[in-house]
């Protein structure tokens, strides 16, 4: 049996929220672009248990922007589709099997643009939401009267367009628009180049009034895994357990975060976040991006090299032994926490913190370690610098974890291996990839001794645009560390930092 809305009628499996017929009839209120898993497991995720709750009473319209792939699966489900939410909250295990009601209908840019266009003419329509990738929020120079406009922007100005003449530029039909691509201030970008691109157009200067007078360009934050469709015997256990088949389930864990740029009147648009304090709209969304942005991506770029290195696969293997989910823990709460470049209360560090590592144990979610340290330069730049300058700042010694973090990325980037462009480096006589821009810098850096490597790696000022030499004692204690790592490992570093390691 396919899960469609004429099956819900035979699906009776215990724990399973499966909607009521009543929200079919609800309107459409939502434009998305993006087919994809992390709207699915989040936006929707809220928009539809909202209407479970008589809160928001609004359903979706999503569009499909590329070529690949089709359509088929959400037309023969009717868009309903399986959210199996598995984790970890609070320490203790949770579930949930949930039918998701929330898209009415699934279209195709490139072939039913016109029934797209005729959306904007629907005044019960006041949400646009977009996860088009980062590459998607571009500018490209085009007409917007192609049917359709090639880029992401484009269409969107031309929907805006063709609601701007539908409702004769009236303030009432302007729309909010909130892009999740993961990109700092995605909505403020996103509106430039909308404005830019219908300068560009020749577009009238009422429409451009409207346009910015009107409409809401929101920026936003997302934080939800959603590894996507479980694989084949996974598959088969859940379809097994829930009494139908589903060609679109997916899984996400527990932990869920919607951080929106926004005042009052977007709130009152946005009604979907009263069901659901994973939905956070405020005019200010920076303390949200840091606590992501620290604690658990810098986290993960701080160990990611370091557990490798040690021998550990994913994440959730690292969190099950007891010297690597000691360095973890210690690292996040008592190094990056305090030294967050960001005004932040203790105690909502603290809080965070907490979920993080509930989410780092989650057994549902196999996140490698060899994919987190792709690009592990310009994530240590970028995630780390701050944190490591804010350090220096407050107590003028180096961090030890950070050091030991540090030393294990600069071993992790001893390329042995050039072969066609891809580099290698070699743990236990395996070869691994290093997927890195600074790749072949490194190969050359790592040819001279480790003292001279340490030395060139913190004066490269072009790069971390600072001396890192000047920190004091940095460069000894990285040098220290790494020159343990090569005679000790990994793993028995760590058992020797975390041995002697203690926290006030």
């Amino acid at each position: 049996m396919i899960l469609s809305r004429y099956n819900l009628k035979n699906i009776h499996s215990a724990g399973l929220d499966v909607p009521d017929e009543k929200l079919f009839d609800l309107p459409e209120k939502v434009l998305q672009f993006g087919t994809g898993i992390l709207l699915r497991g989040l936006p929707d995720y809220f928009i539809d248990k909202a209407n479970r709750n008589g809160i928001f009473n609004g359903r979706i319209v999503v569009i499909k922007s590329t070529n690949t792939g089709d359509s088929a699966a959400f037309d023969k489900q009717d868009g309903l589709y399986t959210l199996c939410v598995r984790g970890l909250e609070n320490g203790e295990k949770k579930q949930e099997n949930i039918i998701n009601s929330s898209i009415s209908r699934v279209l195709s840019a490139s072939s039913q643009w016109e029934q797209i266009l005729d959306c904007a003419h629907n005044m019960h329509m006041k949400v646009i939401i977009s996860n088009t990738t980062e590459v998607g929020i571009q500018l490209v120079h085009e007409d917007i009267r192609k049917h359709p406009p090639v880029s992401f922007p484009g269409k969107l100005l031309a929907f805006l367009y063709a609601r701007y003449n539908a409702f004769a530029g009236s303030q009432e039909s302007g729309m909010v628009i909130v892009p999740t691509e993961l990109i700092v201030d995605n909505g403020k970008k996103l509106e430039s180049i909308v404005l830019e691109l219908a300068h560009l157009n020749g577009l009238e200067d009422g429409f451009i009034q409207w346009l910015e007078g009107s409409n809401h360009f929101c920026s936003s934050l997302v934080d939800r895994i959603v590894p996507g469709r479980p694989d084949r015997a996974m598959q088969t256990t859940l379809q097994s357990e829930l009494g139908y088949e589903d060609n679109l389930l997916i899984i996400s864990e527990v932990y869920r975060l919607w951080a929106i740029e926004g005042g009052e009147e977007v709130k009152k648009v946005l009604s979907f976040a009263q069901a659901d304090s994973g939905v956070v709209i405020e005019p200010e969304i920076e303390l949200h991006r840091e606590l992501k942005l620290r604690l658990l991506n810098g986290t993960h770029t701080l160990s990611c090299g370091l557990c490798f290195l040690a021998g550990s696969t994913t994440v959730r293997d690292a969190m099950e032994d007891e010297s690597l989910s000691s360095f973890i823990a210690d690292l996040m709460q008592n190094e990056i926490a305090p030294s967050i470049p960001y005004p932040i209360a203790p105690q909502l560090a603290k809080d965070f913190c907490v979920k993080v590592l509930d989410r780092f144990r989650n057994p549902q979610i196999q996140h490698q370690w060899s994919a987190i340290t792709t690009q592990y330069s310009s994530k240590m730049k970028m995630r780390i610098l701050p944190v490591l300058l804010k350090h220096y700042e407050q107590y003028e010694h180096a961090p030890e974890l950070i050091v030991l973090g540090f030393a294990a990325y600069l071993y992790f980037m001893k390329a042995v291996k050039n072969d066609d462009g891809k580099f290698y480096g070699e743990l236990n006589g395996k070869e691994y990839l290093i997927n890195d821009d600074m790749a072949e810098l490194f190969m050359n850096r790592w040819k001279k001794h480790p003292s001279e490597l340490v030395q060139e790696v913190m004066r490269d000022n072009d790069f971390w645009g600072a001396d890192l030499h000047a920190l004091p004692g940095f460069s000894n204690a990285v040098l220290e560390k790494l020159n343990m790592i090569i005679e000790k490992g990994a793993k028995g570093s760590v058992e020797f930092v975390q041995s002697k390691k203690v926290f006030a």
